[in-house]
């Protein structure tokens, strides 16, 4: 069974959180509701999560002040933030929210469908991501001896694992390449773009890391790509 991706929405109006999870819920993910920045702060402490709508205008620590924070965290700083605002004060306004570290800053009222299509992408990146990281896992405990095949859940031979292990990674690789052409266009988000190209050159390194441990390579002992 896939897991599914977690979505941040934070928001100090209970209207407006059950109108971002009617709009999102098409999405089938785990959407999780805080109502202040320090609510969504204690919520990042324990969870992962996929992408973040953070409302600007909030009591007490606002959209920005929450963003900051956000971005000063280590386990924190990569997550997608998409800035929601009922106001615009013009250009000025619109800069600070992409200074805070935001992929994107749309004012209410918004299109459900672009809001839902904006997420989806960020949800994909982060699926990929996950599946990549497991691999990268299977692949370690291959490279290390025989831990491979505890984690498969079979006892196969070693050339048995790389099969398995190359036709997984195969899979994930057409998924991003499809993901990129997806976003293959002017009207995609250059964040999304940025995220796409760095999850591909990961594949690219855990797939030479693969291929060294073909059978008449002579490197039993490759590297594998770092996963940051």
């Amino acid at each position: 069974m896939v897991q599914k991706a977690k979505i941040l929405l934070v928001d100090d109006r209970p209207e407006n959180l059950l109108a971002l999870e009617a709009i999102l819920s098409a999405l089938d993910q785990t959407l999780v509701r805080a109502s202040s920045g320090e609510e969504a702060l204690k919520a990042l402490l324990t969870d992962d999560f996929a992408v973040i709508l953070l409302d600007v205008q909030m009591p007490g620590m606002d959209g920005f002040e929450t963003a900051a924070h956000i971005k000063r965290r280590e386990r924190t700083r990569d997550i997608p933030i998409i800035f929601l605002t009922a106001i615009n004060h013009g250009p000025h306004h619109t800069f600070r929210g992409y200074a805070a570290g935001a992929v994107d800053y749309i004012s209410k009222p918004f299109d459900p469908w672009v809001l839902r299509a904006k997420v989806s992408v960020f949800v994909e990146l982060y699926m990929k991501n996950c599946q990549l990281r497991e691999q990268a896992a299977l692949l370690r405990l291959q490279l290390e001896g025989g831990g491979g095949k505890a984690a498969l859940g079979a006892t196969k031979e070693p050339a048995g694992l790389l099969a398995e292990l190359s036709a997984r990674l195969a899979a994930v690789e057409e998924q991003a390449e499809a993901l990129s052409k997806q976003l293959d266009d002017d009207s995609a988000d250059a964040a999304a773009v940025a995220t796409a190209a760095h999850l591909e050159r990961k594949l690219t390194g855990l797939r030479r890391a693969l291929d060294a441990l073909e059978p008449g390579t002579g490197n039993g002992a490759a590297s594998l790509p770092s996963q940051n």
